[in-house]
Order: C-alpha cells, then structure tokens, then sequence
C-alpha cells in the first residue's frame, strides 16, 4: 500500500489556488482586528472582556501588577477600527481617521472612571496579504495605532476626523506603559 504525500507547502498542489470564503471584508477586517487584539493581550499578561450587548465599546482589558496604587487590577476599554484606506507606514506623525460623532462623543468623555483608547488598524487593501507565516512566525499585517481621545471636540456635522499619532504602534509593551499608567492614576 502506498501513502500519499502532501505537496510541499501544503495539501493542494501548488497549482491550485485556494479559494476564500465569501464573507464580508468588513467583518474579515473586523476578526483580524481582533486576533491583533488577542496576540497583544496574551503577550502583555492581560485579561480580555466583550462586553454583551456591545454598547460602543469592543474590549475591556484588564491587567493586575503589584505596582499598581489605584488598585490591584486595572481596567481600559478599547475600540477597535480597522481600514485599508490609509496605506501601510502612513508618513508623518499623524494619519487622519474619521469617526461618527455619536463614536467620538462616547470616546471623547470626560472625566470618566475607567478611560478609553481608539486603536485603528492598518491593513493591506487585499486579504492574500493581511498575515505571513513561517516555521518561526505569525505576521499579522500591518500594523495597529492607538490615541486617547478624551476631551476631542465634535468638529463634523455628522463625522470628525480625529489624528492617530504614527508613534504609538499599539503593540504588548505600549499595553503595559499604558496600563503603567492607568495602574499609577494617570491617562492611558
């Protein structure tokens, strides 16, 4: 009896391209998104919450340290956005990312118990090129930003378009400065 082996690289042979599924890109955006979300948790030692029925807010992520003062555990709520409208390495020190005011307005509160941060994530205009991986990886592409905008004016009749700083890559350790910070008192 003969086994058949898989084709190197994977079980189709290679002149076979797989097909994706047909669901929306949006809600493709929205899952990636939220694996980015996930890997970052993991890495900085935080806990994950979705809160149900969402109300404007995707995540809470917790994070206990013994150098917190304000409490053993803190807390930050995140939204999340996704868009392959701004291209990867956005030039510059901002990007401009429009949100509804409604949006704006739930994240622009001040002050608040527990504080609030935007993280816009840049992919790829074409799915085929949102991850790579390899024996040693899991690239997630491209890259996601955060900003705190408590206290940002409504500016737009319907939207205002906020600036993300291209500084603050949202990666394990900007989660732990910010949860640093949060822990100490302070904003995010």
């Amino acid at each position: 009896m003969t086994l058949a082996q898989p084709e190197p690289g994977g079980l189709l042979p290679q002149r076979i391209t797989p097909r994706r599924g047909g669901l929306a890109t949006t809600a493709c955006m929205e899952t990636l998104q939220v694996g980015y979300l996930h890997a970052i948790a993991a890495a900085s030692g935080c806990s994950l919450a979705q809160p149900f029925p969402d109300n404007g807010i995707d995540w809470h992520v917790s994070h206990g340290a013994p150098g917190h003062t304000v409490d053993d555990e803190v807390t930050i709520k995140v939204q999340l956005k996704c868009t392959y409208q701004t291209a990867p390495r956005p030039p510059g020190p901002t990007f401009a990312f429009t949100l509804d005011n409604d949006h704006l307005v739930k994240l622009a509160r001040t002050p608040v118990a527990v504080h609030k941060i935007l993280v816009v994530m840049l992919v790829p205009r074409t799915q085929e090129d949102w991850l790579r991986a390899g024996h040693d990886r899991l690239e997630l592409r491209h890259c996601c930003y955060w900003t705190n905008l408590a206290g940002h004016a409504v500016t737009g009749r319907r939207r205002t378009t906020v600036r993300i700083p291209t500084a603050r890559i949202f990666d394990d350790r900007a989660l732990c400065e910010i949860m640093t910070r949060v822990g100490a008192g302070g904003r995010p």
